[in-house]
């Protein structure tokens, strides 16, 4: 057991404390002593040097030497309440999931079907901050972006970096992808990058998943969507899926040859819900459908609760004794004291 352990009623001041105060009661006694100093019939066993103190002659000398032993003994007395210096060490292993987040920029991404303060917003500036909210809530966590259109490209790496992550993300836009839905490509370019990331991390690692964010079916790639997904489930990567959108004709809005919004057209919603379903299912994965801002907010709510790493930090106590730092002084100071009390 520590002295810290052992200490009956430590006393507490910041990270300094002292294990034994107790003995603070015998400062107490310094003013009896010095009043017994005064008296003619002291005996040197009361104090020591106190003969040498009543000198007549050395009166300078004796009030040196009594300021050195009474300071001496005040650091010796604060040495023997022990005092300490206390630090609180954590100990946490770095633990978190490896997230790819693929996302759908296809031209229906533009689709107006979503409000926001009472204004019209498309799909992509729908997700947007809630994909941001989601990248903050899990700081331990190495996240990395697939974009996909017609087809799939990396937009950031698996990183921890989330701040550099979010500026990428605020850059994205539609019309940066030749237009389609490569679906299955994108979730082979997602599984790829968490294939990479497994031989880096040497089971650091405690899992992955991906995240599938679209509204529409697959038209284009090199790979269908289950095909990706039998991958996936051969690699024990989970995949949630998200549907955006409504159903039924939706606003599409027209722009000039300036670019400039001049009206809506409806279009029709051509979301593969049955797919999405299939490739959740099939990777143990869960499916959901955004048909509004809050439903969006819901659905990565539901996908950060249900992977999440509960961590719990080893908290220990370092205990430095600062006895010889008063110890020290204070047995000099009385060396100092014996040495002025010396006979002349």
């Amino acid at each position: 057991m520590s002295p810290f352990d052992a200490a009956p009623c430590p006393i507490a001041l910041a990270n300094l404390r002292l294990a034994d105060p107790l003995w603070l009661l015998a400062v107490l006694a310094l003013p009896m002593v010095l009043w017994l100093r005064g008296r003619t019939r002291v005996s040197v066993l009361l104090v020591p040097f106190a003969a040498a103190w009543h000198r007549a002659s050395i009166v300078a000398a004796s009030n040196w030497t009594a300021g050195c032993a009474v300071a001496g003994l005040v650091l010796l007395i604060a040495a023997l309440a022990r005092p300490q210096k206390i630090e609180d060490k954590r100990d946490v292993r770095t633990q978190g999931f490896d997230i790819v987040l693929a996302i759908d920029l296809s031209g229906s991404m533009l689709s107006e079907d979503y409000e926001k303060d009472g204004e019209r917003i498309n799909r992509l500036q729908a997700i947007k901050p809630v994909i941001q909210a989601f990248i903050e809530r899990r700081p331990s966590d190495r996240i990395g972006v697939v974009l996909f259109s017609g087809r799939a490209y990396t937009l950031a790496p698996l990183t921890t970096n989330h701040e550099w992550l979010a500026k990428q993300l605020e850059r994205v836009k539609i019309g940066i992808i030749e237009d389609g839905t490569a679906i299955g490509d994108a979730l082979g370019v997602a599984i790829t990058r968490l294939d990479q990331s497994k031989q880096e991390a040497n089971g650091r690692r405690k899992g992955a998943f991906i995240v599938l964010l679209t509204d529409g079916a697959n038209n284009m790639g090199l790979i269908t969507p289950m095909q990706s997904a039998q991958l996936a489930k051969a690699r024990g990567i989970p995949i949630y899926t998200i549907g955006a959108g409504k159903d039924g004709l939706v606003p599409f809005p027209i722009f000039d040859d300036t670019g400039k919004k001049i009206g809506y057209r409806r279009i029709p919603a051509d979301l593969d819900e049955g797919a999405l379903k299939a490739i959740a299912e099939t990777t143990g994965g869960r499916f959901f459908r955004a048909a509004d801002t809050g439903t969006i907010e819901s659905a990565f709510q539901a996908i950060d609760s249900s992977e999440k790493i509960e961590f719990q930090a080893k908290s220990y106590l370092l205990t430095t004794e600062l006895f010889p730092w008063l110890a020290v002084p204070g047995l000099a100071l009385f060396g100092a004291g014996a040495w002025l009390s010396r006979p002349r």
